[in-house]
C-alpha cells in the first residue's frame, strides 16, 4: 500500500494529444502506467503534431471539455491531476472552476507556454488565466522560458537566476515549482524542488544530474511532470517522488533511441526499465554514490571530531599513541588482506579480479612496510589485536563469509574511501617537516586516490545492478564498515598537553604491545 492508502493512485491527465504518442496526453498515459498509476485522460485539444513539429491545432468547445472533466470525477475518486496544454483562456478558465468544485487532493500543473523553437504558445489574456490557475496546483514544472513567463521577468541564464526566480513563484503563488535546468547551458544537469517555506524564505531541495545526449527528448516535460503526480499520489513525499520521477525518466531517455520512431526529435521509451526489470528502475552510479557519502555523513563528522584524527592532522598527536594506533592497524591489515584476496575470488570480471587481488598484496607488502617502518618488527610480534580491533576483523570476515560478493565489496569500500578522503583532507593542512608525513603522503597519494575511485566504481555499479534487498544489505555492510572505522580512530590512548607535560599516561591506556589495546587503520 502507498503513503496515501492506495496501491495504485488513480491519475487525470487534462492534456493535449499526441497522435505519434510522444508527448501529450499519450505520454501522460503511459508515464503514470510505467510508475506504477491507472491514468485517465481529459483532451483539451486536438492536435496534429509528429515528431517534427505541429501542423494545426483544434479545441473542442469549452463546453465539451467541462462534460469530459464531470464525467470523469461524477464517477472516479481521483488521486491526483496532471495538467497539461491548455489552449485558451476560456479552457483554462473551465479547468479552473473545476479544480475548485472538485478540489483533487494533488495537482500538477505543467504549463505549456512555449514551443521548442522559443514561440509563445498562449495568447495574453490565456497567460494571465494560467497565472490565476497556478495557486490550485501544488507543483508547477516549468522549463527556464516558462518560468520567466510565470514570474513576469527575462528569461533566466544561469542557475541562481532560475532558482532565484522558481523561489518569487513559489511564494507569490503558494506553490512548489520544479525548476529545471535543461535549458541552460552545461554538461552537469541540476533540477530543483523549490518551496514556499516560512519567513526564512523558500526552501529548496536539488537534485543533480547529467545531460544526456539524444535527439530523443520529445515529450520530457509532459512525462516528467506525469510521473510525479503519480508518485507523490502513492508516497505523499515530495522530495522523493521528485527524485523517482527523475531517475526513470533518465532512464527512459537514454532508451529512446532504441524504438526508432520519426525523423525529428524522437520520444523517450516509457517502458524501457519495466521492459528489462519488470519495473524496477537502476539507480543512477552519480545519484548512489551521493546517496551512500551523506548516508554516512554523521559517522564522518564524528571522526574528524575525535581528538586522535585533530591531533595527527596538526601534527600534535602523541607519538606513543600514533605507534600504539599504528600496531593494531598492522593486526587488521593483515585480515582485511585476506578479505581482499575473497573478493578478488568471487569477483565476477577479470578486472575486478585483478583490482582486489592487486589491493590484498598492497595491503599486505605496502601498507604494513609503512606500518614497521614506525613501530618495527618485534613489536609489533608481541601486539595481540585490542576489542575493537577483532570486532573489525570479524565485521570483515562475516561479509567474506557470507559468499556475496557485492555485499563483501561494499563493506571493503570505507577502507579505500573514508582513507582516501580524510587522508587528502590532513595531508593539505600538514607542512614539509610534519611528524607523520609519510602516513598522510601514503593515504593522499594520487595511485591510492585512483584506487579508492575504483573501489566506488566497482561498488556503486553493483549496487545499481542489485535487487532493492541486496542493494539495502550493501548499504549496511558499508555503513557498519563506517562505524568500526570511527571507533578505530576513537580507540587509541591521546595524551593532553598537560598529561605529556606531568608524564601520564592517557586513558590509561597501555604499551603498544598490550593486549587490550584497539584501532586500526582503514575500514570495510
Amino acid at each position: 500500500m502507498t503513503g496515501r492508502g492506495r496501491a495504485v493512485p488513480r491519475v487525470l491527465s487534462i492534456a493535449g494529444t499526441d497522435p505519434t504518442g510522444g508527448a501529450g496526453i499519450q505520454a501522460d498515459l503511459k508515464s503514470i502506467a510505467a510508475n506504477g498509476g491507472y491514468g485517465m485522460a481529459v483532451v483539451t485539444a486536438l492536435v496534429a503534431q509528429n515528431t517534427r513539429g505541429v501542423r494545426s491545432v483544434h479545441v473542442p468547445p469549452p463546453a465539451f471539455l467541462r462534460e469530459q472533466l464531470d464525467a470523469v470525477s461524477d464517477d472516479v475518486v481521483i488521486d491526483a491531476v496532471k495538467i497539461g496544454m491548455l489552449a485558451t483562456a476560456d479552457v483554462i478558465r473551465v479547468v479552473t472552476g473545476w479544480l475548485e468544485r472538485v478540489r483533487p487532493p494533488i495537482v500538477v500543473l505543467d504549463p505549456v507556454m512555449v514551443a521548442t523553437s522559443g514561440d509563445r504558445l498562449l495568447d495574453p489574456d490565456a497567460e494571465q488565466a494560467l497565472r490565476a490557475l497556478v495557486p490550485h496546483a501544488d507543483v508547477v514544472t516549468p522549463n527556464v522560458p516558462e518560468l520567466a513567463i510565470l514570474a513576469g521577468e527575462p528569461v533566466a541564464t544561469t542557475w541562481d537566476e532560475v532558482l532565484a526566480q522558481a523561489g518569487r513563484v513559489a511564494v507569490r503563488h503558494g506553490v512548489r515549482v520544479l525548476a529545471k535546468g535543461g535549458h541552460l547551458d552545461g554538461e552537469a544537469l541540476t533540477d530543483a524542488l523549490v518551496e514556499p517555506g516560512g519567513a526564512s524564505g523558500p526552501t529548496v531541495t536539488a537534485f543533480r544530474g547529467t545531460r544526456i545526449h539524444t535527439r530523443n527528448t520529445h515529450g520530457t516535460g509532459c512525462s516528467l511532470s506525469s510521473a510525479l503526480a503519480t508518485r507523490v499520489a502513492a508516497s505523499g513525499d515530495w522530495p522523493r517522488a521528485t527524485a523517482e520521477s527523475r531517475r526513470w525518466l533518465a532512464e527512459s531517455i537514454r532508451h529512446g533511441a532504441d524504438l526508432e520512431v520519426g525523423a525529428g526529435h524522437g520520444p523517450i521509451s516509457h517502458f524501457a526499465g519495466l521492459w528489462a526489470r519488470g519495473g524496477t528502475t537502476v539507480p543512477d552510479l552519480g545519484e548512489l554514490e551521493a546517496q551512500w557519502w551523506a548516508d554516512i555523513a554523521g559517522v564522518r563528522a564524528e571522526i574528524d571530531a575525535l581528538p586522535f584524527v585533530r591531533g595527527l592532522g596538526d601534527g600534535t598527536l602523541d607519538r606513543d599513541a600514533f605507534r600504539w594506533y599504528l600496531a593494531q592497524d598492522a593486526l587488521y591489515l593483515r585480515d582485511f588482506a585476506r578479505a581482499l584476496a575473497e573478493a578478488a575470488r568471487l569477483a565476477p570480471t577479470s578486472a575486478e579480479q585483478a583490482f582486489w587481488a592487486g589491493s590484498a598484496q598492497n595491503a599486505i607488502a605496502e601498507e604494513l612496510r609503512l606500518h614497521e617502518s614506525w613501530i618495527g618488527g618485534t613489536a609489533l610480534a608481541g601486539t595481540a589485536p585490542g576489542p575493537v580491533t577483532t570486532a573489525y576483523v570479524n565485521h570483515q570476515l562475516a561479509a567474506a563469509a557470507r559468499g556475496d560478493y557485492r555485499v563483501l565489496v561494499a563493506a571493503l569500500l570505507p577502507c579505500f574511501w573514508l582513507y582516501q578522503d580524510l587522508g587528502e583532507r590532513l595531508r593539505a593542512q600538514s607542512h614539509p617537516r610534519h611528524p607523520y608525513r609519510s602516513w598522510l603522503d601514503a593515504y593522499a597519494d594520487p595511485a591510492f586516490a585512483d584506487a579508492a575511485r575504483q573501489a566506488v566504481g566497482i561498488v556503486t555499479q553493483a549496487a545499481a545492478a542489485a535487487d532493492e534487498r541486496t542493494r539495502e544489505a550493501m548499504l549496511d555492510a558499508f555503513r557498519r564498515s563506517a562505524v568500526h572505522e570511527r571507533e578505530f580512530f576513537a580507540a587509541p590512548p591521546v595524551l593532553s598537553a598537560g598529561d605529556r607535560r606531568a608524564g601520564r599516561g592517557g586513558r590509561g591506556a597501555p604499551s603498544p604491545s598490550s593486549s587490550s589495546a584497539g584501532g586500526a587503520a582503514a575500514a570495510s
